[in-house]
């Protein structure tokens, strides 16, 4: 369940203060949040990771106030309960696939079953490149990667930042039922911002900023 009301924001540097509309997610219900550039998309994302601090207003999820988290609290809820796909890829590029997902696991303070490991990635095509360095992988897989590093640790809200702007039609396809499907079977909220209206026929609720 994700509940937001009353949000703002006020970067220090700029005299615009963003508002936002509010959200109310139902356990397993997704979102797209639609707008062009310098609308305030990832900034809303970061306030819903709890990667910034709203000027006004909260943010729940699963009933808990993120807003009011002292930061080391906020650390921990985000590493157990929250998944970020990014538009660049951050894994560690020293680690093999299979090391970056164990290390994610470990820093969520999440059991370590390597045979959970395996299925997600024979269920996202990575199965075979599970050894290889992420320094080694194509960009489809890094992106499938991402989405792994999202699922991996069972979180309750999956944020996806612009995670289809580079990719062709059906390519762009594919990484959104992948999401949807990954959501599903994690029991997750998924809320996917981005100025891509191609996507906009794969949800049925959508916020245009």
């Amino acid at each position: 369940m994700i509940k937001t009301e009353n949000l703002t924001f006020h970067y220090k540097q700029k005299e615009h203060t963003f508002h936002f509309p509010n959200v109310a997610l139902k356990p397993q219900e997704n979102l797209l949040i639609l707008g062009k550039s310098g609308i305030g998309k990832t900034t809303l994302l970061h306030l819903l990771a709890g990667l910034l601090k709203p000027v006004s207003g909260t943010i729940h999820i699963d009933e808990v106030d993120i807003s009011s988290l002292r930061t080391r609290k906020l650390d921990v809820f985000r590493g157990q309960n929250i998944g970020l796909v990014f538009q660049k890829n951050h894994a560690v590029r020293s680690l093999s696939i299979f090391e970056n997902l164990q290390a994610r696991l470990f820093f969520s303070k999440k059991s370590i079953h390597n045979t959970a490991i395996d299925e997600l990635l024979k269920e996202l095509g990575l199965i075979e490149y599970k050894n290889r360095k992420v320094n080694a992988l194509s960009e489809g897989q890094l992106q499938r990667l991402g989405i792994a590093l999202s699922v991996i640790h069972n979180p309750k809200v999956i944020l996806a930042d612009e995670p289809t702007s580079s990719l062709d039609d059906e390519n762009c396809g594919i990484v959104i039922e992948l999401l949807k499907k990954q959501a599903k079977q994690s029991n997750a909220n998924l809320i996917v911002i981005t100025h891509d209206h191609r996507v906009k026929s794969s949800f049925s609720n959508t916020i245009t900023l």
